[in-house]
């Protein structure tokens, strides 16, 4: 090994070389002090980091007070950036967008509706206010507002194991307009203080999982409409609703089956054409309207010879009425509204910003997360004063948006005046509308969730994000839907605890001809270093993992012993720890560090820190811990380490 012998120091960085790199006259390189900060200075930089890693208020400087005005009028209200650069090009993609996607919000609103157990008006009304809302602060140019199904089956779900529709109508109503309030309430304040990164507990195996329980459990839950089911159950686990499926096999109507199936099969066939080639995406956009206009038609031909087929019936006309005085503040179901609220609120923001982003990485755009969730929560906030439920970013209407050559959010106002005229001109058309066709619209919708392709690659990939995975599907399926989400992030959190508290650790080798040293059960090239044994720490020093780190360093030591022993070759003398990717260390860590230290004195063994990060080396110096290690106890790199102690054992210098 040919490497040159460098001393390391550490208390000062007094030269430096015209690069800025820290040197003596020696070419001694140093070990180096980060710049002196106050406590204040560090507070501040953290919080930066945390709630501020964009550094958003960047564009504010050096500008002149008007410019600052308008800049803010820009950051608050993004329609005042890109409204001045609007023409009339963009607004004619962005009417063919916002009408394709008004064919497709319309049966979806009044299905997703459905699905909520809400009246299928109050589909429509949350089709018409939010989007109006978003295209106002929302800073996505392709995302398409409006009910989804994740949200839906959620509200649904938990307000319907507490309180009937059927029964209390009025008091279903209050509950799901205030969730919808909470739900906002919660997302305006994640963005407003900046704590986006919550949402970032809902891995995307979760998720997946999740998605995928739910979406089978929609698809059990609308056999009642195509099966053509009068009594039917409120529960959502997968056995009550087969049973009931079973259980009141007199109540099936041929006539609903035959259409159901139908209209099923037209509607998978068209998703399937859509899918295969992209530029047939109005095939499946325009499918669910044809498919509401054709069930309409025939429902109602057929009306005198059979009653068997159940319809949608009266739909009062006219725009959203005010809710104010429905929200509900008080009672024994103020929990409840709260609880749905925030699992509603977080699930719909997950999914609306993560559209948003798919969408724009798509078209090199940047969508700020926090001003997202401020649009989101005002959006639904606004919304539970004007009769709407939970809405949010769906995926498969901003898809629609995009392939049908959306440019901007004016695509969701077009969308939001169609559902205006069908508000005040056409409600009286859905009257004969089968329930049939909006459960098919709803198993349309909800079976693109289960994505078994990406389960197998979590299993190839990550065990425990399988297992996090299956445990949220089967949660959801036989469990309920809240408890199987609650265990999947269960085991999330307990996966980023065993990675914190059970971090890798690595025995290094020299790799001839480079000066890297690497993990030598990745590389079989590596070599062991003779009288050294070289551990690299992959996570920061914690008191969560001090301790193991400790135990498992002392196994290293023990089993390099035994390898020693056994091979006839030279004893370890010295015992070097990279610290590369130790980002950080509390006062548990630095205690495990000198405990060590002093451990391995006592037998014979030198102890050596190689390459400790700034704030890392600022720590162990005002804790007076360099002074035990000395001026050889800290080098800049592992080689350097190697190469200046092995000079000082000069009948022993090892050559790999």
């Amino acid at each position: 090994m040919n490497l040159n012998s460098i001393k390391v120091e550490y208390n000062a960085c007094d030269d430096k070389d015209d690069n800025g790199a820290s040197s003596s006259s020696g070419g001694v390189h140093k070990v180096c002090m980060p710049p002196h900060r106050t406590t204040f200075q560090k507070l501040r930089q953290r919080l930066s980091e945390i709630f501020f890693p964009d550094n958003p208020l960047h564009r504010f400087k050096n500008q002149t007070g008007l410019r600052k005005f308008v800049l803010g009028l820009q950051f608050f209200f993004p329609i005042f950036e890109w409204g001045p650069k609007y023409n009339l090009s963009l607004l004619r993609s962005d009417i063919i967008s916002g009408i394709t996607i008004a064919s497709l919000s319309i049966p979806q609103g009044i299905s997703y509706a459905k699905l909520a157990n809400l009246p299928p008006i109050i589909g429509l009304y949350s089709s018409f206010v939010p989007p109006l809302i978003y295209s106002l602060l929302g800073s996505s140019r392709h995302l398409a507002v409006g009910p989804v199904s994740i949200a839906s089956l959620v509200m649904g779900t938990m307000l319907s194991q507490v309180v009937q529709y059927s029964k209390e109508p009025t008091l279903y109503l209050q509950l799901a307009f205030t969730s919808t309030l909470f739900a906002g309430l919660l997302q305006a304040a994640m963005g407003f203080f900046r704590l986006g990164f919550i949402i970032d507990f809902l891995s995307k195996a979760t998720l997946l999982g999740f998605m995928a329980g739910a979406a089978v459990i929609v698809s059990l839950q609308q056999l009642k409409g195509l099966l053509g089911i009068v009594h039917f159950t409120n529960k959502m686990q997968i056995i009550p609703v087969l049973t009931s499926v079973f259980t009141h096999k007199d109540e099936w109507s041929w006539q609903t089956v035959l259409m159901g199936v139908c209209f099923l099969i037209f509607l998978l066939t068209t998703r399937q054409i859509s899918a295969r080639n992209p530029k047939l995406f109005w095939i499946s956009a325009a499918a669910p309207l044809v498919s509401v206009i054709l069930s309409t038609v025939i429902a109602y031909s057929i009306k005198s010879h059979t009653h068997a087929i159940q319809t949608i019936g009266h739909l009062p006309k006219g725009i959203n009425p005010p809710s104010v005085n429905m929200l509900h503040f008080g009672g024994p179901h103020l929990a409840l509204a709260l609880k749905v609220g925030i699992i509603t609120g977080i699930l719909a923001l997950t999914e609306g910003i993560a559209v948003g982003r798919t969408f724009a990485a798509m078209q090199n755009y940047q969508v700020d997360g926090n001003k997202e969730m401020i649009a989101l929560g005002l959006m639904n906030m606004v919304g539970s004063c004007s009769s709407c439920f939970v809405t949010t970013g769906s995926f498969s209407r901003s898809a629609v948006s995009y392939n049908a050559g959306g440019k901007t959010v004016v695509s969701n106002i077009v969308m939001a005046a169609t559902v205006l005229i069908t508000l005040l001109f056409l409600m009286p058309l859905f009257h004969y509308t089968p329930n049939l066709i909006l459960a098919a619209i709803i198993i349309t919708a909800v079976i693109g969730l289960i994505d078994y392709q990406a389960a197998f690659r979590l299993w190839k990939v990550d065990k425990l994000d399988c297992v996090a995975c299956l445990s949220s599907f089967f949660g959801v399926l036989f469990i309920s839907v809240p408890i199987g989400l609650a265990i999947a992030v269960g085991i999330s959190v307990f996966k980023i605890l065993l990675h914190v508290t059970r971090p890798n650790t690595n025995v290094l080798g020299y790799i001839p001809s480079t000066r890297s040293f690497q993990s030598i059960s990745r590389y079989s090239t590596a070599v062991r270093i003779p009288s050294f044994l070289i551990i690299a720490v992959e996570a920061p020093f914690y008191f969560a993992n001090s301790t193991y780190l400790q135990e498992r360093t002392f196994r290293w030591i023990r089993e390099e012993e035994e390898r020693v022993k056994a091979n006839n070759e030279p004893a370890i003398k010295c015992v070097i720890i990279d610290m590369t990717a130790v980002t950080a260390i509390d006062t548990s860590g630095i205690d495990t560090i000198c405990e060590l230290r002093r451990l391995l004195e006592k037998r014979s063994l030198k102890l050596v820190l190689a390459n400790p990060v700034g704030n890392v080396m600022e720590k162990l110096f005002n804790s007076n811990s360099l002074e035990a290690f000395g001026l050889d106890g800290l080098y800049l790199t592992v080689s350097e380490a190697v190469d200046d102690i092995s000079s000082s054992w000069k009948p022993e210098k090892p050559e790999p």
